[in-house]
């Protein structure tokens, strides 16, 4: 054999930076040479445009080819003697760019809202030929090859090329969906990397495996349609929060497929007058006991529970019960599993290098350089991208405080400050802004919405109006509060009714949702029903007062699955909730009442028309702190378009109390929470009262124990 080129030896020990540059057709003295690396092969064959054939020279027994193309012309194929068997093949090497010059431009901008449609791994047509063509983002990286199905895992066999700004693609013929697939990289000190997945693939293997799968998003029946302004701020919110793992299961403790929760969990929510369902994070995610909540494949439906066509059928089946889907998002951090975004090309792409500011100590996770443009443009893409390709309605955007905060949850002298000396984070402050307007901006019937734990300012408010640009935000301050207040005993609660009031001294600076989520039924707080004090009958007195206090408090509602039929235990992601607690007849009244709350909420303006709006609540009674009671009056659009609510925290009942209204006449009792209907004592005021003159309009109400009634005039 001749004496070999450095390329050629960097091609055959597998790390050659710019493969293209050798391999393929290329013209030399005149002739056009061709050159295929093909490992196991022992004759290769090149076929020209005209069938005229030339047998390569086999210049390095590791499978290196090389000769004379006959006849010239761009649309040769090679044709390969392994063993006993003779293949056609396409060569990857003699292929045009998959990247536009335009698409390099917008990824180097940091402006490409649709990195989708180009990065990760896409079947198409390519020059006339059928493949899939793979692109991943690793500047700092020596070489990148493709492996999978289609190559045996052979790294040696398709090196890719750089373009741009450390855009490495190839289009292999013949790889189609279906196929597994990984990247092999090589960092900038020649470190051999652990084979990384695709950080934009569409689907991947079921835990513990890997591997990205080639997945054609064309062929996936996009979900029909949410109804229309399902999630404005003058309708009706309220979110059934589901974890898809746990909901129910079948025997022998296995998931729900995608497919038999969409048989049963829209329905069921539909039944129950939800008007949303929240999934806990479905992108992949390696560990099972995160919830969701430290994905490795952001743009990939989990495959726990089926394919990408079968989750598109979930949506579909929500939206044909006339339910918006709102996914819980989480682009705080990610794990630092070997396979995943962590050191991704050898050096920290997608995360700080410091870890003052790349780790976060709470979760032992990895956290997002949102200075960098390509991390940005990577995470908005994948926030548009869910709502494009599978209809969903809305993000829940989780552990937003950790994301505003440079010292959150660290020790003096452990983090780094921004530029000006302070503790915001800047660049994760312009993402949320920048992901909250683009998402608007494409789609206006969305919604967004921020777990945010602290007192940072116009979280739910315009970004042209200085706030952060989410719909909505999670009422942190209002849980903790009322949850304690709650878990009090009756006779402690008027050292404690501050805790009910202090609320509304900020409920209307923000859109709010008031959630009761899966955060509050897990280590060790005990369930909703479990923190309820006294004895059986009072424990589920005071659960159901406590949900109908929620309900006519103002604010977007959510409730987290087994919440809402007072579930025992603490929330296990290894098993399916306690269905069978519904022979008994607390539970099911508990589940009636849930379901009796969420249509009164939608059917009467005055509970939702302004929930986020100061002028559509009036206090009525603060200042009953030995009894225990609260009462307010809630307001629509229209003037006659009021509800009274009154929450008696206590276990006595109060005859002749007295309620003033706006207006006289006949006052209906819509829903009394007391109700043996729902397991309580059945005391209550028959069904209506009449509106007293005097002191301007008053009601004389018998308020139930440990109960709440709610009160609208008749027309």
């Amino acid at each position: 054999m001749t004496e070999l080129s450095a390329e050629a030896h960097a091609i055959v020990e597998g790390r050659h930076s710019d493969p293209f540059s050798y391999l393929g057709m290329h013209e030399e003295d005149g002739k056009a040479v061709v050159r295929a690396f093909l490992p196991e092969a022992t004759q290769v064959d090149v076929v020209g445009e005209h069938g005229h054939t030339a047998t390569l020279t086999r210049i390095h027994d590791a499978g290196l080819f090389a000769g004379a193309l006959p006849q010239g012309g761009l649309h040769y194929q090679l044709r390969a003697r392994f063993g006993e068997h003779v293949i056609e093949l396409e060569d990857p090497y003699r292929f045009p760019p998959v990247l536009s010059e335009y698409d390099l431009y917008l990824l180097g901008e940091g402006t490409h809202q649709r990195i989708y449609d180009k990065l990760g791994a896409h079947p198409m047509n390519h020059d006339g030929v059928d493949g899939v063509a793979f692109v991943v983002l690793a500047p700092n990286a020596q070489r990148v090859s493709v492996v999978g199905d289609f190559n045996h895992w052979n790294p040696r066999r398709h090196p890719m090329r750089v373009r741009g700004n450390g855009y490495w693609e190839l289009f292999i013929p013949r790889a189609r969906s279906g196929d597994h697939y990984k990247f092999d990289i090589i960092g900038p000190r020649g470190q051999h990397l652990p084979m990384k997945s695709d950080p934009l693939a569409f689907a991947a293997e079921l835990r513990p495996k890997t591997a990205s799968i080639v997945t054609d998003l064309a062929a996936v029946r996009p979900p029909r349609s949410a109804p229309q302004d399902i999630n404005a701020r003058h309708r009706p919110i309220s979110i059934y929060e589901v974890h898809l793992g746990s909901w129910r299961r079948k025997d022998r403790n296995e998931w729900l497929t995608y497919r038999e929760l969409a048989d049963q969990l829209p329905r069921y929510a539909r039944d129950m007058g939800f008007t949303h369902i929240e999934f806990l994070p479905v992108s992949e995610h390696p560990f099972d006991g995160s919830w969701g909540y430290q994905p490795t494949g952001l743009f990939a439906p989990t495959s726990r529970f089926g394919s990408p066509a079968d989750f598109a059928a979930l949506v579909d089946a929500c939206h044909g019960e006339g339910l918006g889907v709102i996914l819980d998002w989480v682009p705080g951090h990610f794990p630092d599993d070997p396979h995943g975004l962590g050191h991704f090309d050898g050096t920290a792409l997608y995360e700080h290098a410091d870890p003052r500011q790349g780790r976060h100590l709470d979760w032992g996770t990895l956290i997002y350089n949102y200075g960098r443009t390509e991390v940005t443009n990577f995470l908005v893409s994948n926030a548009l991208f869910w709502l494009e390709h599978y209809g969903i309605d809305g993000l829940r955007v989780d552990a937003v405080a950790s994301m505003l905060y440079l010292d959150y949850s660290r020790p003096a002298g452990g983090w780094i400050p921004n530029q000006h000396g302070g503790r915001e984070n800047l660049e994760a402050i312009a993402f949320l802004r920048r992901v909250n307007a683009e998402l608007y901006a494409r789609f206006p019937q969305a919604m967004t919405a921020a777990e945010e734990s602290t007192a940072w300012p116009q979280v739910s408010r315009p970004v042209d109006h200085g706030g952060l640009g989410f719909g909505y935000k999670w009422n942190m301050g209002w849980m903790h509060d009322t949850l304690k207040y709650i878990g009090k005993d009756p006779v402690h609660r008027k050292f404690h009714h501050g805790d009910i009031l202090f609320g509304l001294h900020y409920a209307f600076s923000e859109n709010f949702i008031l959630p009761l989520s899966h955060d509050e039924v897990v280590h060790g707080k005990r369930s909703i029903l479990g923190r309820m004090p006294g004895d059986e009958w009072q424990r589920f007195a005071n659960l159901r007062a406590y949900y109908s206090f929620m309900f006519g408090h103002p604010g977007k509602k959510l409730l987290f699955m087994g919440c809402e039929f007072g579930q025992n235990r603490e929330w296990n992601h290894d098993h399916s909730l306690d269905w069978h607690l519904l022979d008994d007849r607390n539970h099911a009244g508990v589940q009636a009442l849930i379901g009796d709350l969420n249509r009164l909420y939608r059917t009467t303006p005055a509970l939702h028309e302004l929930d986020c709006e100061a002028s559509g609540f009036e206090w009525l009674i603060t200042d009953d702190a030995s009894g225990n009671v609260f009462a307010w009056l809630r307001r629509g659009f229209d003037e006659r378009a009021v509800c009274v609510v009154v929450v008696n925290f206590s276990p006595n009942v109060y005859h002749n109390y007295r309620v003033r209204v706006p207006f006289g006449g006949r006052w209906r009792e819509a829903l009394n929470s007391d109700s043996a209907h729902y397991g309580g004592s059945n005391v209550g005021n028959t069904g209506a009262v009449e509106a007293l003159q005097g002191d301007g309009h008053q009601l004389n109400l018998t308020i139930p124990p440990l109960a709440a009634i709610f009160l609208v005039p008749e027309s």
